[in-house]
């Protein structure tokens, strides 16, 4: 009889109509798979012998053993490991198998007979033709490849047929026993597998294509002598694998980002790179914020200080501001002959501060030279960027960054999937936008993941390279690194500004300052009427290609914000300060109104910014603000008599403002008073024993020398400790002899340990322990010998409050914890915030990075007030949280690191366990399926993580009948989900694919804890699923999972019928269990009670 599988008999229904008992089986075939003996698994255990032939043993698989994309069915059904310990134990007891030695592709005989001795061949059975012992083979699952089997039960047929078996049976030369290395391979389909080879089978999968990427000895052709130099030596483990991860970006895309937080180190990590180029005889430039300079430059010295000396680093140092000037010397580099297109890497530090804006009318703006100059002319240019915020409030940020790796094109990585850059970019803007006016509540970095299209996370992925602190805490473990320092909650202190109470509260002058005009820095605005237009022709700027206009008008308008804020933040920050300022302004408008009366020229020239020197103008906040071209204005065309009032009436309050000012002397500082006391306390009662150590930040430099003038001889006389005042302009102090003013030096006395002054100078044994400091070094610097630091003003930009903090927040640090004290004025936090409001003239605090290219300086309209009090909240939440605890940069409300949106350490982890060729060989053959349990611990409990099941699953199907998701998904055919249930059986989709980087995470985190099977939770589950018989929970699970997918890639089809370019709903796109096959699943298991499962698992074990 002929059995095709499909309308003419099946193999395996007809060979169930036979008898198996005391039967005999002989079997040769290519295949005999899990999901063969379960269809056959009643019949197959009442044999009483078997003898198989693989014809094809040497070309198979774990994964043939398994099954194929055709039994997929089958496969989702969760019960290989069952099923294969059945096997292997059902073959001990039954069965031999031996395999031909050549390969014998095409026969396939399958014979069933009652041995001679006991009965006669009339009850034997057989069928020869395509039909192997797998699902396919028994016509179990319906398949397009045609069957052709005869079904032969005539006694001669069947009995030549077992003559010919027999013979090739005996046949010593042909077959070899393979018996013990099946039951082996179906064991290791059977283990209990732990939840540290699940994560590196599930990463294998995904990024398989990319392993020749990350193979560290790629990247490190050691020829250079590159693994010996001393900076590499130095590095820690993360480090090193920022290095390798950075060098692989340069060389495939010619530049990267590496955006690890505050306190990770990136200056080493770039400082091995460089080492690396150099190394290949390349030409190295850093060009870095001019505070930073002698951090880079002491790496290049022959000088004692320099702890690389040995690896005698070459690069140039030129300042971000050197890029703008045409002539003149940086350092020994003269600017005007330097040869710019002859660089082979550019090493930016704080790239963040590279955005493209029109900033100069005449000569090139930094962007302009930096990317025509430097990048695309002459020698091809790799570009390394160091930034720790690249991602501000403006995803935008990341674009100039990207550009310059990209010199510009929108599809350089076309290859990737990112099909264009700008639109990439411009599409995330939106998400981002859209996410920021949510109310705070729903603000959350996850909500953010959801919205957001992940060729935004592919674009990050393939440019930058970002490690927060936690991550680092997480997942490289703290032998490696030592800890991060305890940080205790921030002290807050609440301060009067005259302990006599005579002058006025802060919210009066508050209203003064906001009375003030400042006509002098805005004589536009006086400008007559009939020759407005004029004056808009001559200095109003096309800005972003023509699409906006800056005027010059809202430039005025933004300097005189820009002066408000500045008073009252001097305000807030020391009444010298403040007194100082206001003196200044007023002596300025006294000029202008004399040169006004003198008529001593035809024009009069808008009043320089510049001249108050008080506020950091390299800080690249305010750069925008300097945007622009000083205003010339003729007197005739002025409505002198206006402009005239209004200087008066800022004379007068400004005089008074100072003179009142003037009077509150240092003894009536109430401020400083209860900062006397707060180091006086640190001193005496020290967090960590013996450590006097203070920084006190304050953002003018004016308030520092005024504290170090008050504080430096008291601290020596009472406290016994020595004191230095460091600022980015003017010299700096301290009272320890001998020191000089060297900033390098001074820091050096303070934080020896970190600095290492031991190798530099050995003999040295004074130390300072008070710094007063502005921001010049509140980047860049590790001071972690330190344990507290006084922010002695709130700076508006709270990422500063951060990043100074990361001075003493650093890995290495000898302190067990540290302590952040933050001086505020004394009044509640809202009204603070309504102060700052009202003072800048709108609803919303200076937009930090308001420097967009469409509309350069956002003057906000009427429309825009309920965004204006989101921002109120939000920078209220900001405040608040600095109050109540130290966060991280990635942490601070609101915002969303980098860190988020990378899949980088990812690969990193499976390249160093793949190094060992042997691990890599389990990988490769490692079958589909497999699946780990653990059990929830108290952190992941705490984490909200519930039971359930995170599943990786591939889409089988391919073209038009594959998932549709986003073009730019980058882990397409896999999808991560992870799936829970409760009690009850109701199940939640807890993160869906769009969530890949926070399961892989979770993963992670198991992995690293779970190196061996987690033998509490096996059994767990073993006792759910009755040892593995009922997987229905299982199934269940995964079944909603692939639901979440399809209903995730319908969501895609509804929005396409709206974009252009069709849609993508299909006929196949109602997606079914069958499209999948699942790669790999970690079941988490319930919290481990005391093990009440004993009785059941004894129960259970009868039952087998």
């Amino acid at each position: 009889m002929l059995l095709d599988n499909k309308t003419s008999g099946h193999v395996g229904i007809e060979l169930k109509k036979h008898t198996f008992s005391g039967s005999r089986l002989s079997v040769l075939s290519s295949l005999f798979t899990l999901y063969g003996f379960a269809s056959l698994k009643h019949e197959l255990k009442q044999l009483e012998s078997a003898r198989i032939i693989f014809s094809e043993w040497d070309s198979l698989n774990l994964q043939n053993l398994v099954g194929s994309d055709s039994d997929v069915r089958l496969l989702n059904q969760l019960q290989q490991k069952r099923i294969a310990s059945e096997f292997s134990q059902w073959l001990a007891n039954k069965a031999e198998v031996k395999a031909s030695v050549r390969p014998q592709p095409g026969q396939n005989i399958i014979h069933l007979g009652v041995p001679e001795q006991t009965g006669s061949p009339e009850q034997s059975f057989a069928i020869s033709g395509s039909a192997t012992l797998s699902p396919t083979g028994l016509g179990d699952v319906r398949s397009d490849s045609l069957h052709m089997n005869m079904g032969l039960s005539n006694p001669e047929s069947t009995r030549q047929l077992l003559t010919w078996f027999d013979n090739v049976w005996a046949d010593a030369q042909s077959l070899r026993d393979i018996k013990n290395d099946l039951i082996a391979r179906l064991d290791t389909i059977a283990a209990d597998q732990p939840a540290s080879f699940i994560y590196f089978l599930t990463l294998f999968h995904l990024f398989k294509d990319f392993l020749e990427d990350i193979d560290e000895d790629n990247i490190i052709r050691s020829k250079t002598g590159f693994k010996d130099t001393l900076v590499w030596n130095k590095l820690y483990k993360f480090q090193k694998d920022g290095v390798l991860g950075a060098i692989d970006k340069l060389e495939k895309h010619n530049g990267c980002i590496i955006a690890d937080s505050v306190g990770l180190g990136k200056t080493f990590e770039a400082l091995a790179v460089i080492k690396y180029y150099e190394l290949r005889n390349d030409r190295v430039l850093v060009l870095c914020p001019k505070k930073l300079r002698d951090n880079w430059t002491m790496y290049t010295v022959n000088d004692k200080r320099n702890l690389l000396a040995a690896d005698r680093f070459n690069y140039d140092v030129l300042n971000h501001t050197d890029l703008t000037r045409p002539k003149g010397y940086s350092g020994e580099i003269n600017l005007e002959t330097l040869s710019w297109a002859n660089y082979d890497l550019v090493v930016i530090d704080e790239s963040h501060n590279f955005r493209n804006t029109p900033s100069k009318a005449e000569g090139k703006s930094r962007y302009e030279r930096l990317m025509n100059d430097i990048i695309r002319s002459g020698v091809k240019t790799k570009v390394l960027m160091l930034s720790a915020t690249p991602v501000n409030n403006r995803m935008n940020d990341l674009k100039n960054q990207v550009a310059f790796i990209t010199e510009g094109r929108d599809d350089a990585f076309a290859d990737q999937g990112i099909k264009n850059i700008e639109s990439t970019l411009r599409l995330a803007q939106k998400q981002f936008n859209q996410w920021v006016s949510e109310p705070v509540e729903k603000r959350t970095t996850a909500a953010l993941l959801d919205i957001m299209s992940f060729d935004y996370f592919k674009l990050l992925d393939i440019v930058t390279i970002a490690r927060s602190r936690k991550h680092i805490e997480k997942y490289y473990g703290t032998e490696d690194i030592g800890r991060f320092p305890t940080r205790l909650p921030p002290k807050n202190i609440y301060a009067d500004i005259d302990a006599s109470g005579e002058f006025p509260p802060l919210k009066d002058v508050n209203k003064t300052i906001r009375r003030l005009s400042l006509a002098g820095y805005s004589p536009l605005k006086f400008v007559r009427e009939a020759k407005k237009a004029e004056y808009a022709r001559r200095y109003d700027k096309a800005v972003g290609a023509g699409k906006g206009v800056f005027k010059q008008v809202d430039r005025e308008e933004s300097l005189i914000h820009l002066m408000r804020v500045n008073l009252l933040k001097r305000m807030e920050s020391s009444i010298h300060s403040f007194t100082l300022t206001a003196t200044k302004l007023a002596q300025q408008v006294d000029r202008l109104l004399a040169k006004i009366d003198a008529h001593e020229s035809e024009e009069l020239t808008e009043l320089n910014i510049e001249d108050i020197h008080d506020f950091e103008l390299e800080s690249t906040e305010l750069e925008s603000y300097m945007v622009g071209n000083k205003t010339k204005v003729l007197l005739q065309d002025m409505d002198l008599i206006r402009f005239r009032q209004e200087l008066e009436a800022d004379r007068v309050f400004l005089t008074h403002i100072a003179e009142t000012a003037q009077s509150v002397s240092a003894s009536r500082d109430a401020k400083l008073e209860l900062l006397k006391q707060a180091i006086a306390q640190k001193v005496r009662n020290p967090l960590n024993p013996d450590n006097n150590k203070v920084i006190v930040f304050t953002a003018f430099a004016d308030t520092a020398q005024y504290l170090y003038a008050h504080l430096a001889q008291w601290a020596h006389s009472e406290l016994g400790i020595h004191s230095a005042l460091v600022t980015g302009g003017g010299t700096n102090k301290t009272t320890m002899t001998g020191l000089g003013s060297d900033l390098n030096n001074i820091l050096t006395a303070f934080s020896p340990i970190s600095k290492e002054r031991s190798k530099v100078d050995p003999t040295a044994t004074t130390e300072l322990d008070l710094l007063i400091a502005t921001d010049c070094i509140s980047e860049g610097q590790n001071l972690q010998d330190c344990d507290t630091l006084i922010n002695y003003d709130i700076h508006w930009n709270p990422v500063r409050i951060i990043q100074r903090f990361g001075r003493i927040d650093r890995l290495g640090s000898k302190n067990t914890q540290i302590q952040l004290i933050n001086f505020w004025p004394n009044m509640e936090l809202d009204e603070y915030i309504n102060l700052e409001a009202r003072v800048s003239g709108r609803m919303v605090l200076l937009d930090i990075s308001a420097t967009g290219e469409e509309n350069l300086i956002d003057t906000g309209t009427g429309d825009e007030s309920a965004k204006d009090m989101n921002d109120l909240e939000y920078r209220r939440r900001q405040l608040q949280q600095l109050k109540d605890a130290v966060v991280d940069l990635e942490d601070m409300s609101g915002g969303v690191s980098i860190t988020d949106l990378t899949l980088n350490d990812f690969r990193m982890d499976l390249s160093g366990y793949m190094n060992d060729k042997a691990r890599l060989t389990t990988l490769e053959q490692a079958p589909l399926g497999l699946y780990a349990a653990v059990s929830i611990d108290q952190d992941l409990a705490a984490d909200g993580i519930k039971p359930g099941v995170i599943f990786c699953l591939k889409n089988i199907r391919s073209g038009k009948e594959a998932v549709q998701v986003d073009d730019n998904y980058p882990l397409a055919p896999y999808f991560l989900i992870y799936v829970t249930a409760d009690a009850e059986g109701s199940t939640v989709v807890e993160l869906n694919f769009t969530q890949s980087k926070k399961i892989l995470d979770l993963i992670k985190r198991e992995a690293f804890k779970h190196k061996t099977p987690d033998q509490p939770a096996i059994t767990e589950v073993n006792r759910m699923t009755r040892h593995g018989r009922d997987m229905s929970h299982f199934q269940h699970l995964l079944a909603v999972a692939v639901d979440s997918i399809a209903g995730k890639s319908e969501e895609k089809g509804i929005e396409s019928l709206f974009a252009k370019g069709g849609t993508v709903l299909t006929a196949t796109s109602s997606q079914g269990i069958e499209d999948f096959m699942v790669v790999s699943y970690l079941i988490l298991t319930a919290p481990n009670e005391a093990d009440e499962s004993k009785g059941n698992r004894a129960q259970g074990e009868r039952d087998v």
